[in-house]
């Protein structure tokens, strides 16, 4: 056990995460909470530092677990061209024509969502308090990682191209740097998903389609930038490293005309979207009797003016901090 500890944390230390990074997988999590309604805020509001926390366990178990690294990714080009007609949205039409070891080959995100958010209607059924925030912790991180364009490819981190380090430079480096300052996050109130499996294919071709302007605006705009002036030694979290400089990821950031920030407002209003169905698809149990009386009586006045607010107007996401 203290070895598997031992490698986790050198793993994690080493920045081969190949996901939001820690830091946009918690605010995804953090800001969907509060486009829940009351009845659900109840328990999620009390609950944003667990949610918060654990939106990246998915990617601790990846070092761990041989099962978990295909769940967050899909390498969608080795199906064909988009939209990949050839490939059955279908698990079990999909496991027809490929065999299930050649689909976990190339990644199972989008029916790995659609599993998560059966196990959490089942939770909330079952009124697990425990697997609820789980399983909401969980989803959220699966949502986001499928909002990313290069978790759609098979050249997930420029290794094809003679780009390594786009991938954390895209999900990581630009959000750490431009999402408290510049970007808002005022988003819808949380809807039901009638069709979650086509909603959840939707977001997937979208960052699918992505993936050609990810590349190719990085090389463009490296073209025109020295060695010394792409990258530079700056502090993240309390330690000097080396990373891709301010001027760099700004500049990168234009020429994606806002995508970053697109796909991660997407990616909060999903997961809230996913959560509410979820517990809509359970029968809507009553959540109130989780979170501790304490919390509930100190809070029912702030709890009734946010059922108002909630019914009548878009919620501020970005409250949560």
């Amino acid at each position: 056990m203290r070895y598997i500890i031992s490698l986790l944390v050198a793993l994690l230390l080493s920045g081969k995460v190949f996901c939001w990074g820690f830091f946009a997988h918690e605010k995804i999590n953090g800001y969907a909470i509060y486009l829940l309604p009351p009845e659900m805020l109840v328990l999620y509001k009390p609950s944003a530092p667990y949610l918060k926390t654990h939106a990246t366990d998915p990617d601790k178990r990846r070092y761990i677990l041989k099962a978990e690294g295909p769940r967050h990714f899909i390498d969608l080009d080795q199906y064909g061209r988009y939209p990949f007609v050839g490939l059955p949205r279908n698990w079990q039409a999909a496991v027809k024509i490929f065999g299930e070891d050649s689909l976990i080959q190339h990644g199972i995100l989008p029916w790995r969502i659609q599993q998560v958010l059966a196990m959490l209607t089942g939770a909330f059924r079952e009124k697990n308090k425990a697997n609820i925030l789980k399983l909401s912790a969980d989803l959220g991180h699966y949502i986001g990682d499928g909002h990313v364009p290069l978790h759609t490819s098979s050249n997930h981190n420029g290794q094809k191209t003679n780009q390594h380090g786009i991938h954390g430079f895209w999900e990581s480096r630009v959000p750490e740097l431009l999402a408290d300052q510049e970007w808002d996050f005022f988003l819808e109130k949380a809807s039901y998903i009638s069709q979650p499996a086509e909603t959840t294919w939707k977001f997937i071709l979208e960052s699918a389609l992505a993936v050609d302007s990810v590349l190719a605006m990085e090389a463009e705009l490296s073209k025109s930038y020295a060695a010394d002036q792409k990258f530079a030694f700056e502090w993240r979290n309390q330690a000097l490293i080396r990373q891709y400089s301010s001027n760099f990821s700004k500049e990168y950031n234009k020429l994606l005309r806002g995508m970053v920030e697109r796909r991660m407002r997407q990616s909060v209003q999903a997961v809230a979207n996913f959560w509410y169905t979820a517990w809509v698809n359970a029968g809507q149990p009553n959540l109130s009797g989780m979170a501790g009386e304490a919390w509930i009586d100190s809070s029912q006045n702030e709890l009734d003016s946010l059922s108002f607010f909630w019914r009548s107007q878009p919620v501020k996401g970005k409250s949560c901090d």
